[in-house]
This record gives C-alpha cells, structure tokens and sequence, in this order.
C-alpha cells in the first residue's frame, strides 16, 4: 500500500446521517478512493450481530470517480460483508469505523458496532482501525480529531497491520481541551454495572430500558485506554480476535471430560 492511492472502505454504527462519519470521511479522503457503505439507521451496540431471517438491501447514494456512498438497511458487520461480497469490484486495502459518537474502551470494544466493522475488516485480512470519541452529543465538535485520524490512517496505509488485529481508537471529550498525543496502551480491566428502568408503552405493556454505568477496576494502571483518555490523550489499543484462554487448556484437560470415571 506504500506507492499507490488506497481503496478505503468506510462505515460506522450511528447511521449514514451521523456527523462522526462525515468527519471520517473527510479525515481520510486524501488518501484514496473512498468507498462509504454505512446503515440506513442507527445501530449502536449491535456488536458482531449480521442479519439472518431478514433480507439486506443497499441504496446508491453518491457515485463519482474516487467517491461512492451507499447506504445498507444492516448492522454495521452487515455493511462490510455487503460491500466485500457484493458492492465492490476489488478488496479494499482498509477499513475505517466512525467516528463513533461515545467512548469504546476496556469491555465496551464487545459490545461496540463501530469496532465490530473493523475486526470484520481483520478476518478479512483487511487492516481496520474504529475510531471513537468519548461524547454522546450528535452535535459534537470532533475536529480536534482530524490530524489524529489522519495520522493513524497514515501510518497504517504504511505499515500495515498483523494478521488478525485491528486498531481501537479513542478520543476524550473535545470540548475545551488541547490533546497532549497518542499513547499506544492496553484496554482497562472494567465493566458496566447495569440495571433497567421500568416504564409502561402506550398498550399498558410493561417496558424496561438497560442503563448502566461503567465501572474501572484499574483507576490507576497508567498503561491503559482509559487512564490515557482521562488524561489527555488519544488512546490507541490493538485488537485481536481469540476469545481462547490458552493458560486454562492444560488444566482443563486433567478434568478428563468425556472420559468414563474408573469404578
């Protein structure tokens, strides 16, 4: 990818309306043909889901030379295999997810339809990176984010990715702040404490609402996204997919499952 113009694929969780999204194109157009395929609805905290027992469609938004728009009635996993499979002539050399509206740290990343789209990019092996700031206003200023992005982008246009890893991306709220750089660190040790909100719909049907708050278990572990964030900094996580628990395997052998116990 050094000596020629990239084919950048570009989605998102938030909808093709967002304004995040329209930061991320902007911040990566000068680097290639841009590609946008992104949901026609919001779709936040759909994770790794895909569409099974519905049909996915896609409408044609923009076509020029170096810019196409499309946008999917999927989750965003939904708008990368359409596009892989169906929209595109040729594989894009990278992916980009955002910019999300809302931090994706520590656990959030399973949670998260942005960086969902970009760990689709990596078992494609496709270099993808999600790119999220920690502030839920759709209105949001996220220029300070630019020549972040840009820099990222840059830098893995250059140098590629490993197999199998993506990049997570997060930005602390902008508004009145001057970002001190990018620390390169480890996701947080946390989790959301959650509970639900009970109302009643229209039909007298009871109704709950999931809330949460997140709770840090390493407030003060300097080498992690979350205590960068707090501090200034752009944190940047790499990503790999392996849900295994390679030190368990041994032990989990002596337990002898499926063997029949001696009498």
């Amino acid at each position: 990818m050094k000596n020629k113009k990239v084919n950048i694929l570009v989605t998102n969780d938030d909808g093709i309306s967002a304004k995040g999204l329209r930061v991320l194109i902007n911040s990566v157009k000068e680097f290639g043909n841009i590609i946008v395929v992104a949901p026609d609805s919001a779709q936040s905290a759909k994770s790794h889901s895909i569409s099974q027992s519905v049909p996915v469609s896609y409408k044609t938004i923009v076509l020029e030379e170096n810019y196409k728009e499309y946008s999917c009635s999927g989750t965003p996993v939904d708008c990368v295999k359409i596009a892989l499979h169906q929209i595109l002539d040729v594989k894009p050399d990278l992916i980009v997810s955002g910019v999300n509206h809302g931090s994706n740290t520590s656990v959030s990343v399973l949670y998260s339809g942005t960086m969902a789209a970009a760990i689709e990019a990596s078992l494609n092996g496709i270099p993808g990176i999600g790119f999220s700031v920690d502030d839920y206003n759709t209105e949001a200023d996220f220029s300070k984010a630019t020549p972040y992005i840009k820099e990222i982008t840059k830098n893995v246009i250059k140098n590629g990715l490993p197999e199998n890893t993506s990049l997570n991306v997060n930005f602390p709220i902008l508004e009145n702040i001057s970002l001190k750089g990018i620390k390169v660190v480890r996701a947080v040790k946390g989790n959301w404490i959650e509970k639900f909100v009970s109302a009643e719909n229209p039909h007298k049907n009871d109704v709950f609402w999931l809330t949460g708050s997140f709770v840090n278990f390493e407030p003060e572990a300097e080498d992690t996204d979350e205590y960068v964030m707090k501090n200034g900094y752009v944190s940047v996580v790499p990503v790999k997919f392996d849900f295994t628990n390679y030190t368990f395997i041994d032990e989990l052998n002596n337990w002898n499952l499926g063997k029949k116990e001696q009498s």
